[in-house]
C-alpha cells in the first residue's frame, strides 16, 4: 500500500483529537494524529501494542502511573492493553503505528 499525503480523511477521536489513518497491512496500521492545545486524550487501553513519534509541539504522555513530557523526536512504545492517555500542552503532530493492525481504525469501503 502506498500513501500520498493529503489533508482529507480526518476523523474526531475526541474533542480536539484528530486522526487519519495513513497506511495499513495484515499486522500494522499507522496513524496520523492532530493534537489541539489544552486537549485531553482520556486514559483508555486496547489490546494493540503502539508504537508512537512526536512531529510537532509537546504533549504529556501519561503510562499507566509514569508520565513524559513530551518534545519533537521523542517516541514511546505502549505495551497491549496498558492503561495510557495525553495532555496536549502545544497543537501538536504525532505518528503512531498499532500492531496487530486495529480493525476499528481501518477505512470504510
Amino acid at each position: 500500500m502506498f500513501y500520498k499525503k493529503s489533508n482529507d480523511h480526518y476523523i474526531t477521536a475526541v474533542s480536539g483529537v484528530d486522526r487519519k489513518t495513513i497506511v495499513y497491512g495484515q499486522n500494522t496500521l499507522m496513524s496520523e494524529f492532530k493534537l489541539k492545545k489544552n486537549s485531553i486524550l482520556p486514559m483508555h487501553a486496547h489490546p494493540q501494542e503502539q508504537t508512537g513519534y512526536l512531529v510537532a509541539g509537546r504533549i504529556r504522555l501519561i503510562l499507566d502511573t509514569q508520565v513524559h513530557d513530551c518534545e519533537p523526536g521523542d517516541s514511546w512504545c505502549i505495551p497491549g492493553d496498558m492503561v495510557h492517555g495525553a495532555e496536549i500542552l502545544e497543537d501538536s503532530i504525532a505518528i503512531e503505528v498499532f500492531s496487530p493492525a486495529r480493525k476499528d481504525y481501518l477505512p470504510e469501503t
